[in-house]
Order: structure tokens, then sequence, then C-alpha cells
């Protein structure tokens, strides 16, 4: 061996220990059922009746007969010459050894005088040989009677053993089925956590909110002596995959202190009373191991709101459940140092009792990334990424608006399946948008047959959607028009969505002409509509009632909005209106689309040549971009000067910019 040294020192003998572990119940086991088949394996004596084993002394046959006094149970051995006489008895395969039969009698039976009688009726050598015997075989009856079911059980006992370990991922952990109500949330230990804020990109608001927890975490002190109170629990509000569960982990990597996960539908199980006792087991080990952070993911699976409606959706454990962490969370001390982090994309269905001041005392809402911070997430997510030396991340972050970080995360991995599917070196800006393209839009269909006359329709559809979108100041701008199907899109006009935290009267109007701009236009040029805008009128009709209904944008109506923000009326089949109402509201959604398709079909006819234009050149090259719509159109309407954006202002028009579709469906 290697650095072994001659004259040294003998090296010490090892030691082999053998860990049987649990082998020795296998061995236990199978030695019992070997022993229980093959115990009885010599002769097979078959049972019969005191009256045959007359006729069997009368005839000369027996050669022995061994009577148990304490049993009365007698057996018998034939002749050796006279056993093939009995062979059908026995399957037709004759004996070796004895007994070959056995017998019972009452106990009002006489041995040695029945048996002596008998013998004096036979001739002198057909005598038969009577052993007296009592039966002291006292164990092995009780190993017949008690083998079997001492093997069951632990049988039994070895099975659930196992099942115990199988309901808790292995050994050494809770649960199972003898602890089904101990807590299944996992521990990270403080030195296990490894995520910090460098690793979380963009969220700048939501982590300046989270910073707080950590400093109350690392300094509790700096508060508690000034007669601040530590919070006692956090909410992380907001859609998903914007990283409200990485953020919590930051939170527990940057306070390093232990970090207890768990999900809300955790908690809920099919035996009464075991999620609240999972929320009395899951508080009771924060508490050992605090300072800590707890984490419940998807809290809305048991932070419902209670007794909505009984009638549909009452669940008597799911509540006793909340009514648990309510009083866990509210009982714990002032400076126990345990903070409650819980995540949810349905915060308006929680119980208000879950949100009050004292449990959650804070909701940090995580909303999708603005474009910086777009920006720094493809920073993140390409640092394993071979990219080409001229990639642009900031025309990336300008072409994915809305994305959140999973969906940036699910581009840049797209993007690189994309690269290496086409036997590239390094993946370039056309990888990533055709990563967006196969995300938004769906797999790209080559091989879909489509008539010469459904691709003349589906070319001026999309015409219709860019010109009229082109032409409207207030209308997303667009990026490109297509006319290969993806997914369950036969065609597809792409725009860029402004980033609007507000929708005036004009934008809607102008967005809604925008969305029925394909139907008008197969109106214009085929005389009739097709089932291509079904898509388009389902969205039109949305933000119609929406401006009608929630955000009373009509004079008929008026300033009135029958919007339920707080979910209180929850599954309320009455509407908060009256029928006159609810006719006014009709009527005024159909003045309101009526007066966008004959405004859009004006738009349309105005400019009709150049739509036509437009959609000849789409048959011709299937896609078109910004650049040759602006070729036919001239440039893109804008808005007046004070509606204007500060990137509308800036002196570079900058290039096209991303996509999301608008998905005619066929």
């Amino acid at each position: 061996m290697a650095n072994s040294k001659k004259g040294g020192k003998n090296p010490q003998k090892k030691i082999v220990t053998v860990n049987l572990g649990l082998s020795w119940l296998y061995i236990l086991i199978i030695s019992g059922i070997i022993w229980m088949l093959f115990s009885n394996s010599g002769p097979n004596p078959q049972k019969t009746e005191w009256a045959d084993v007359k006729e069997m002394i009368e005839a000369g046959d027996v050669k022995d007969i061994v009577f148990v006094r304490n049993d009365y149970k007698g057996e018998i051995t034939i002749r050796p010459d006279r056993l093939s006489k009995y062979s059908e008895r026995f399957g037709g395969k004759v004996p070796s050894s004895s007994p070959h039969f056995w017998f019972y009698v009452s106990s009002k039976f006489d041995p040695e005088n029945e048996f002596a009688a008998l013998n004096a009726e036979l001739p002198s050598d057909g005598h038969f040989k009577v052993i007296m015997d009592n039966d002291d075989n006292f164990w092995g009856h009780i190993m017949d009677w008690f083998l079997f079911p001492i093997l069951l059980i632990l049988m039994w006992v070895f099975m659930f053993r196992g099942f115990n370990r199988n309901m808790n991922g292995g050994p050494g952990g809770q649960g199972g089925i003898f602890s089904v109500g101990k807590s299944t949330g996992k521990l990270a230990d403080k030195n296990e956590v490894k995520v910090t804020f460098k690793d979380v990109a963009g969220l700048y608001g939501a982590k300046d909110e989270v910073m707080e927890i950590v400093d109350f975490l690392k300094n509790p002190k700096k508060y508690t002596t000034l007669g601040g109170k530590i919070p006692k629990g956090a909410l992380l509000v907001g859609p998903p995959g914007t990283g409200k569960t990485l953020l919590a982990k930051a939170v527990a990597g940057e306070a390093n202190v232990p970090f207890f996960s768990i999900s809300g539908s955790d908690f809920v199980e099919m035996f009464v009373g075991v999620g609240a006792s999972r929320v009395r087991d899951l508080f009771r080990q924060a508490k050992e191991k605090a300072p800590c952070i707890v984490f419940i993911d998807e809290i809305d699976a048991v932070g419902r709101a209670r007794g909505k409606n009984a009638g549909f959706s009452s669940n008597d454990e799911r509540e006793n459940t909340l009514n648990q962490l309510l009083t866990e969370m509210d009982g714990f001390g002032t400076n126990s140092g345990v903070i409650v982090l819980a995540a949810t994309n349905r915060a308006d269905i929680l119980d208000k009792a879950l949100m009050r001041a004292g449990r959650f005392d804070r909701q940090i809402h995580v909303d999708l990334p603005e474009l910086k911070e777009r920006e720094e997430i493809f920073k993140v997510h390409i640092k394993n990424l071979k990219v080409a030396e001229n990639f642009d991340v900031e025309f990336m972050a300008k072409h994915t608006p809305g994305f959140s970080g999973a969906d940036i995360a699910n581009v840049c991995n797209e993007a690189a399946l994309t690269a290496a599917r086409r036997d590239k070196k390094a993946v370039d800006r056309q990888d990533f948008l055709d990563a967006v393209d196969r995300i938004v839009g769906g797999l790209e269909r080559k091989a879909a047959i489509i008539t010469p006359a459904e691709k003349r329709s589906i070319a001026h559809h999309e015409a219709g959607h860019a010109t009229v979108s082109w032409l409207l100041p207030y209308a997303n701008p667009l990026f490109k028009v297509t006319l290969i199907p993806r997914g369950q899109a036969l065609g597809a006009a792409w725009y860029l969505p402004e980033e609007r935290k507000l929708w005036t009267k004009s934008q809607m109007i102008d967005e809604m002409c925008s969305l029925i701009g394909g139907r008008v236009a197969e109106e214009i040029v085929n005389g009739e509509p097709s089932t291509g805008a079904q898509n388009d009128l389902e969205r039109l009709t949305q933000m119609a009632y929406g401006m009608v209904k929630d955000y009373g944008m009509t004079d008929t109506v008026g300033a009135l909005s029958f919007y339920d923000s707080t979910g209180a009326r929850g599954y309320d089949l009455t509407k908060p209106y009256s029928e006159k109402t609810a006719e006014l509201i009709d009527q005024e959604v159909k003045k309101l689309v009526s007066m966008i398709h004959d405004r859009t079909l004006k738009i349309l006819t105005d400019n009709k040549e150049g739509f036509l234009q437009m959609a000849a050149l789409l048959l011709e090259k299937e896609v078109i971009f910004a650049d040759d719509v602006e070729r036919i159109l001239g440039p893109k309407s804008k808005p007046a000067s004070d509606d204007l954006t500060p990137e509308d202002t800036a002196d570079d028009a900058s290039e096209p910019k991303s996509t999301e579709s608008e998905k005619p469906v066929a």
C-alpha cells in the first residue's frame, strides 16, 4: 500500500463488525415456515374409522398398533407385503415408513380387552403387536398450536415498521402510521442554507422589507430595548414564479438561522385531528430551535376563510387546522425569536383572522419584475450558459414584459436546448427569441395541414390585427406577425405590451379595437366572419364588461363598480345588483362593442389598400416584422405628447421588441 513504512509498528487489526439489523427476523420467519412445511414430510398417515380398523385386523393386514391412552388415538402400521392393497388410499403411492393409518376412539374404549379379543380370533401367524403409550410430546404440540400465530405477529410488526419508515421517507424521520400527527416540515440547519440576497435578482422593494426581518433576527435587542416587538409573521404575496420561496430561503441564509419549510397541503390529512397535531408539533420544534424561521408555502391550502358557505365549502378538519395555526401564532412569546413566513398567490381568499396584526404583521408584495429586474434575472440565469459574445441582456429584458423569474429561467433553458438542437457552439439572440415564441405561443406545428383558402383568411385576419394596432395611438406596439401555426393558434400577431399600472378609457377602447381587427378584416374580405376570432371575442367581452360593470366607464350605468375585490361573496349565487341593472349592463356592453366594431371597420376601410398589401406580404414571407409594417403604413401612431413615456421620448427608436401573442383559435 502507498505510504507504508518498513520496520514500523504492526498495523492495527481491523475489527470486522457484522450488523445483522433485521436479518434475524428474516431467518426466524423462513426457518419457521420450512419447519412447518417439512416437519411432517416423512410418512403421511391417513385417518380412518374404527370399523375399518377391525376389517384390516380381521384380514391379517395389521403389523402393530400404537395406542396413546391419554389421547385416545391409535396409529396403525400395515404389513409390508400388504401395503399395495391400500395404495389407492395414498393416491397411488405407497408410504415407505410407518405409521400408515390413525384413528380416534371414545373415552369408553377398552384397548386391552378389544385388541386381545381381536388377536384371539386370528391365526397365530396373523397376530398384531399392541403397544400402549402415553403422549409426552408436550412441546411439540405447543409449537404446532402457537408457532404460526407467533410468526404472523412477527410479520405484522415487521411490515408496519417498514411502512412506518416509508411514510417518512426513510429511517430517522418522524410521522408514519403510529406518529401520523408529527410535523412533516423539513428542517434546514443554519449551516445548510446557502442562499443569500446575492442569489435573488431584482425584487428591490420586497428585499428591503425582508431585510428588516433579518435585522430582527440578528439584533433583537436593538428593537426590544426600545420597547418594540419583533414581528411574528410576514406574508409574501405575489403571482406564481416571482421568487417568494427563494426570498424566504434568502432570509434564512442571511440571518444564519434554522429554516423550517412545509407546504400548506401537508397539514391536511384524511384523519381527524392530524392537521392540528402537525401544527402543534411544527411550532414545538421551532421553539426548540429558536431563533429560526418557519416557512409555510401555499398557505391558502389551509388558510382559506372559514365558514363562508357551509353548503359548498365547509371542511371541519381544515378549519380546525387553521384554528390551531391561529392559536400557535398568537401564543408566541414576544421575544421567542420564531418568525413565520408564508407565501401565497391568493391573498384575497385568506381568513381575516390570519391577516390581522399579531399574526402576519405585514404583507410583502412580490410583484412581476420590472425591466431592470428582468435584466438582472437574465444575468443570473445565463451564468451557466455559453452565450454569444454579442448577446444583449437588455434587449431580451425588453422582449419579455410580464415574465416572472421562473418564466425567464425557463426561457434561458429552452434557448440552450434550441441552440443544442441546431448544433451551435453558443446560444445567441435568435435562440432566445425562438424560446420566447415557443413558451408563449407553443411548439411550431410544421406538419399542420392548411388549405390555401384558410391560409388567405388567416393572413387577412392577422393583417387586420396589425393594421388597427399600428394606426391607433394607445394600442400595444406590434413586434411581428406570423402565419406559422403554434400550439392551438393558426397564426398570431405578436405585441410588446406596455407595462402600464393604470388604463384610461381611451387606452382600453384602442386595445379592444385591436382585438376585433381580425374579425372585421375577415368581414371586409370574405363577407362573413370565421371561428378564428373566438379568443379575440372572449377577451373583448371581458374588457367590455369590465369597463361597464367594474370600472364605471359608461354614462348609462354610471360610476358604479360591482367588482368583489375581497372575495367575501365567495359562492354567493346572488348578484349585487337588480335584474333591471343587469339588463342595463348587457345593453351597454352591446352598445360599446357595436361602437368598437364600427370604429374598427372605418379604420380598415380607409386603409384597405395598405391592409391588403400587408396580407399579401404575409402570404409571401409568412413572417413580417414592424419594419415591414412601417414601410407599408408609415410610422406608428403615437399618443399625445403629454402621454408619452420616457421610452417614447428617447431619441433612439430602439429595435423591435418582444412579444406576447394573440392567438386566434381555429
